[in-house]
């Protein structure tokens, strides 16, 4: 397999392909990615003029070092072939076709085959890339096979507002917990009971991000479309960073800089980096490999995570979508 980009994705603003007011607005902007949109955010009416929009707006619009997406429509519509081909064959700027509703290794495959001979066909030098929306039932059924695709996947999206659909869960807000999904404690000496929320989405989530992490991918977090619960859409990138994801969408610009604060490393966790670092260097110089430190034992392993604390810090600061580091992991 050929190497993947590594980018920075702490967050992706959409952007529909038919809005190019907001064009110079999202580039301009603190977001480390974004997508124009064909799909969702288009009527049926209006897919082929927000296509010849969305050529036109990678091609003219100064994007900087931001990785730039366009989502697609399905492989079930009657536009998607146009959408892949089209854009991928006239707009150099493009870095990812970002694809919906992946529900097995062959829509992969077929987007990449797609890609390749438009690449042949027109002597394009610079590669594009795939990221895919997991959001349906089959999907995650199928994320361990779809994950090892093609070498052209860079990223896995949880797509949680057709996978509510799909799951027939009938939530109206996406993104946001449901009170239904809780349970009661046995009632206390005083009869009372207490609801205890419990994650609907654990299972997708947990298993997306497992199968990214065991094949070299990037988890990331879709939307939350209560735009206006900065709180909510901060706990929602907490719990999709404590699964192992490093980034999120963000469908209005107000949840930018919420996720990119989120998928950065803090400062204390930078702080407790770099005096890990010190004493398990100070530790293997006394000929030790662990140590006891304020009650807990701190050993190799608590290294290797300093070590991942600081290089994500270094690409966020030094690298960004212009330049990505190219690793040659699966």
């Amino acid at each position: 397999m050929q190497d993947r980009p590594i980018r920075v994705q702490r967050s992706e603003l959409a952007v529909p392909a038919t809005s190019p007011k907001f064009f110079a607005k999202a580039a301009a902007g603190t977001a480390d990615a974004l997508f124009l949109d064909l799909e969702d955010a288009i009527a049926p009416s209006q897919k082929d003029h927000a296509r010849a929009q969305a050529i036109e707006a990678l091609n003219h619009v100064e994007w900087g070092n931001k990785t730039v997406a366009v989502r697609v429509n399905g492989l079930d519509t009657p536009w998607a072939l146009e959408d892949i081909v089209e854009v991928a064959r006239h707009a150099s700027r493009l870095d990812l076709v970002l694809l919906p509703k992946a529900g097995a290794a062959f829509d992969v495959q077929f987007v990449a085959q797609l890609l390749t001979l438009v690449e042949r066909q027109t002597g394009r030098d610079k590669r594009i890339g795939i990221e895919v929306l997991i959001e349906t039932a089959l999907g995650v059924a199928n994320v361990e096979q779809i994950a090892q695709a093609s070498d052209r996947l860079e990223a896995m999206i949880f797509g949680v507002g057709d996978y509510t659909v799909d799951m027939r869960t009938h939530d109206r807000v996406f993104g946001r917990p449901s009170e239904r999904y809780a349970v009661l404690t046995d009632a206390d000496a005083g009869g009372n009971r207490q609801r205890h929320w419990n994650d609907q989405w654990h299972f997708a989530m947990a298993r997306i991000a497992n199968a990214c992490r065991a094949w070299g991918l990037r988890p990331v977090d879709g939307p939350f479309t209560d735009f206006g619960d900065a709180d909510g859409f901060r706990a929602s990138a907490q719990r999709a960073k404590a699964l192992g994801f490093e980034g999120k969408w963000a469908i209005h610009p107000s949840q930018i800089e919420l996720a990119n604060q989120v998928f950065s490393p803090s400062d204390e966790e930078l702080a407790w980096a770099a005096r890990t670092s010190e004493l398990i260097e100070r530790t293997t110089r006394a000929g030790q490999g662990a140590v006891g430190a304020e009650g807990v034992l701190v050993d190799m392993a608590h290294l290797k995570l300093a070590d991942s604390i600081v290089r994500r810090q270094a690409l966020i600061e030094g690298v960004g979508a212009a330049n990505p580091v190219r690793t040659g992991r699966k």
